[in-house]
């Protein structure tokens, strides 16, 4: 493990950490010490709502599934960002990964945190293109995403870093 490497704002971002089994209780107390009125029953609900979408999928690596969004909430958390982006950084995967639909997040958590998971699946995978073409393609995403809600970029920088952890 590496030590904490300083960010903006006093926050510090932990490189080579791997996997690790999250709690949402570990997520909501990073938070606390940020966000003072924290709505803790968005994050509770929104660690359920996976729970029950992943079900028992597992990783590569044999960890529950559930254990990568929640360590991408966890990374969201060392940036300080806000609950709306945890919740979407625990969530981001729902659309992809399971049947969870565009329409029942919408109804569980409303427009601003389904338009942040729907950004994330639109980007797609922000990996080294083959072609040039491929390049301006994922550039052209992300300059899209940025425009219109940058958390959506760092929702997914964080969904990359902890696969390349893992």
């Amino acid at each position: 493990m590496t030590d904490p490497e300083p960010v903006r704002g006093g926050a510090t971002l932990t490189v080579g950490r791997g996997e690790r089994n999250v709690t949402v209780e570990e997520i909501l107390r990073r938070m606390r010490t940020y966000w003072p009125r924290l709505d803790e029953d968005l994050l509770r609900r929104a660690d359920r709502f996976i729970e029950q979408a992943h079900g028992d999928q597992l990783r590569l690596s044999g960890y529950p599934y559930i254990s990568h969004p929640r360590n991408v909430a966890l990374i969201l958390t060392e940036l300080e960002m806000d609950p709306a982006s945890v919740a979407a950084g625990l969530l981001h995967d729902v659309l992809e990964d399971t049947e969870v639909t565009e329409k029942d997040l919408r109804k569980e958590f409303g427009e601003e945190i389904t338009s942040l998971v729907q950004g994330v699946t639109k980007l797609g995978r922000i990996d080294l293109a083959t072609t040039q073409e491929e390049q301006m393609e994922n550039l052209r995403r992300m300059l899209l995403a940025t425009a219109k809600d940058l958390r959506v970029v760092l929702i997914k920088f964080c969904d990359r870093l902890h696969n390349m952890r893992t």
